[in-house]
């Protein structure tokens, strides 16, 4: 299911900074999750499997299925929402995977996203610990709170479990935004071609971003894609639009997940707030 797949001088150069001995791997199909026997074949690839396990009384009941196999003793690779590059921290060393449809991909932002699954790989928070491979262990038994905030809301209308996972998962790719950017922007000069693709990203985001919340407000978009959107842009360093803004903070990279329950709960009582 998996061949290693030859990198060019530039992402060389990126991996040997950031995460020497890393394997990045090709996968010969689209997943969101892949199955165990097929994600233990990476142990062919890599030094060691370390599969991880959580607590399960960090999720709420109704959690997505996926959640509590993660948080199980069964090797989980890859969750939905992790995009056509993904890496884990449950080998040694960790592994970054291509998924089959980064054949279609842009050359250039295609070899942008390896880079940056290279640099979150070797990326520290502000107390020096691993930056980690999925929203659930950076919340931890704060998922709870995010679901309460979430779902405790007249102005979300009925969210669901998958509307917290949705919203789980864009504030988290906020916050890892902020640990890696600056990263980013130093390739100027250095590694012009994933610079000008982390760029040319960013742009491409900024037609609808100050559009954002008049979307909401008619009801155009919901606030679960909303979230997701804005939260994307973090990384390049974008203009937010309120209440968003308040995501690109240090505080936000020095509290993580009780700064991020914090902003949903003041952002959805807001909310709630207008609703007539």
């Amino acid at each position: 299911m998996f061949s290693t797949r030859e990198l060019p001088a530039d992402l060389e150069a990126v991996r040997s900074t950031h995460a020497p001995g890393t394997p990045v791997v090709d996968a010969d199909a689209d997943f969101e999750t892949i199955p165990p026997a097929a994600a233990e074949d990476l142990g062919l690839l890599v030094g060691r499997l370390d599969p991880a396990s959580y607590p399960t009384e960090w999720l709420p009941d109704d959690a997505p299925t996926v959640l509590y196999r993660y948080c199980g003793s069964e090797f989980t690779v890859g969750m939905p929402g992790d995009g056509t590059v993904v890496w884990t921290d449950q080998t040694v060393p960790e592994t970054v995977i291509c998924k089959r449809r980064g054949e279609h991909t842009p050359d250039d932002f295609l070899a942008f996203l390896i880079a940056r699954a290279l640099v979150e790989i070797g990326a520290e928070a502000p107390d020096g610990t691993p930056v980690p491979e999925h929203f659930l262990p950076f919340f931890g038994e704060r998922y709870r709170d995010l679901d309460a905030a979430i779902r405790g809301t007249d102005a979300l209308g009925e969210p669901g479990p998958a509307d917290v996972y949705q919203i789980a998962n864009a504030l988290f790719d906020a916050w890892t935004g902020l640990v890696t950017r600056e990263t980013f922007a130093t390739w100027e000069g250095d590694h012009d071609r994933l610079h000008d693709a982390w760029r040319d990203a960013g742009e491409r985001l900024t037609g609808r971003l100050e559009a954002l919340p008049g979307r909401i407000a008619r009801g155009e978009t919901d606030f679960a894609s909303a979230t997701e959107y804005a939260c994307s842009a973090v990384r390049h360093g974008l203009d937010l639009p309120t209440p968003f803004a308040a995501l690109d903070a240090s505080v936000y990279l020095e509290h993580g997940p009780d700064y991020a329950v914090a902003w949903t709960e003041r952002t959805l009582d807001a909310l709630d707030a207008d609703v007539p």
